[in-house]
């Protein structure tokens, strides 16, 4: 067993005296104030628009207040811009079009209250675009508030609203009611669609279940962004062996959210019961080898073609296993507009590091199960690492850095509940080099 490593120094002069500093420590330390910076450049930004709409509201407030009481024709408007335009020559958005605007944004949302406390938290363009394309005022809210919760830029916002979100958001079949605590049945209903639309994808007709699972891999940034937050992707066609026969799962995610993995079946052809029976094998094989005991039920999701709704009521009906039917619908192509707006694996990898923390929990954990196996010191049943670990101790094989991966371990058993960002980074580094050490020892044989 290795030594724990000593934690690497610098000498740094400090006016006449030389002092020596923990790098480590350093770095987190500058790490800390670049997020501090840039949080409060944020907040700096978001204070401007907050103050600019708000600006807006009002003056699109008065104008139709005059309106309604003096009788002032739409013309007016026009005049106001002419001479606010030379009063402020400077501003951009005192035209006779964006006046216009501002009145619609005030008789929209006439409650000011929700006012500073939502739409104002958007910037303009996307206001203008739920004005122009959102007439129902519920509906309208609804996405205020999903574009501040998703921070979707202004195309994403288009893009949505062109595909309906709104209606397709927690309408397929489940039985989550009856299988699922009730504080989380409500949000796992919820992060559901029905249909999916997978616009990104051109698949001709004859296409194969293998055509569709490759095309979503292929375009894996937009599959996530139509699933929706929180989804973070673990493999496809993810290996499981129960009782000496191989399984392979279309997708396997784990939700961040909702604290479990979630099996995401592909099927070309309408429902048939069948399918439930399969994903109800599939969902007790991954509570079985994958689930952490933090970890809630494992859910599934079968996208069909199409589906009777009768025919899944009674598949469902009896199922002790949380899962879901939805359909999905194939487009010619992304719209140009919204491919430069979806975030780059790069971007994914800053916005959610517990991603990648959780992916390498479970590598890891099937890693060790092949070892053992091929050592000879294999469980009747499935373990978690910490056991595993200490059997491979006791047999002498355990990599070199068992010690630090132990030390990392808690983070990445709590990854799904929210980790800082620092001690996230630092377990995957820890648990890459122990994956590599433990692959190494396995290709020994």
């Amino acid at each position: 067993m290795s030594s724990t490593p000593s934690k690497p120094h610098r000498r740094v002069k400090t006016g006449k005296a030389t002092v020596e500093i923990d790098l480590q420590s350093y770095s987190a330390f500058v790490g800390d104030l670049k997020q501090k910076i840039a949080a409060a450049r944020h907040r700096a930004g978001l204070s401007v628009n907050r103050e600019l709409v708000l600006l807006y509201w009002t003056i699109g407030r008065d104008i139709l207040g005059r309106q309604e009481r003096e009788g002032w024709g739409a013309k007016v408007i026009d005049r106001l811009a002419e001479d606010l335009g030379r009063a402020f020559p400077e501003m951009t958005g005192l035209s006779a079009r964006n006046l216009k605007y501002m009145r619609a944004f005030a008789e929209a949302w006439p409650d000011s209250e929700f006012v500073q406390q939502v739409v104002a938290l958007l910037p303009w363009g996307h206001n203008v675009r739920l004005l122009d394309a959102v007439k129902a005022s519920e509906e309208r809210t609804w996405y205020a508030r999903q574009a501040i919760e998703h921070g979707w830029s202004r195309n994403v916002l288009a893009h949505q609203i062109d595909s309906n979100l709104f209606a397709r958001q927690g309408s397929a079949l489940t039985n989550f009611s009856r299988t699922i605590p009730a504080e989380q049945s409500e949000l796992a209903q919820q992060i559901l669609k029905d249909p999916y639309t997978f616009d990104f994808l051109s698949l001709g007709p004859e296409m194969l279940e293998r055509d569709l699972e490759r095309g979503l891999i292929a375009h894996l940034r937009s599959l996530i962004l139509e699933l929706g937050k929180g989804f973070a992707f673990v493999g496809s066609q993810y290996h499981l062996e129960v009782g000496d026969q191989d399984y392979y799962l279309d997708l396997l995610f784990y939700h961040l959210r909702l604290r479990c993995f979630v099996v995401i079946e592909l099927k070309i052809e309408d429902f048939k019961p069948e399918f439930a029976g399969k994903m109800n094998f599939y969902l007790s094989a991954v509570d079985d080898q994958l689930r952490h005991p933090d970890d809630k039920p494992t859910i599934g999701i079968i996208l069909c073609k199409g589906r009777n709704e009768v025919i899944v009521e009674y598949a469902l009906r009896d199922s002790s296993k949380p899962m879901g039917v939805a359909q999905y619908q194939l487009s010619h192509a992304l719209p140009p507009q919204l491919a430069g707006d979806l975030p780059t694996v790069e971007e994914f990898a800053r916005e959610f590091p517990l991603m990648s923390v959780v992916k390498l929990r479970i590598e890891i954990e099937r890693a060790l199960r092949d070892l053992a196996v091929a050592k000879g010191v294999a469980a009747n049943r499935p373990v978690g690492i910490m056991n595993m670990l200490r059997d491979l101790q006791w047999h002498g094989i355990a990599p070199a850095s068992t010690q630090e991966l132990l030390r990392a371990l808690r983070v990445m058993n709590e990854a799904s509940h929210g980790v800082d960002a620092d001690a996230a980074k630092q377990a995957v580094d820890i648990g890459t080099v122990f994956l590599a050490e433990l692959r190494e020892i396995g290709a020994g044989d």
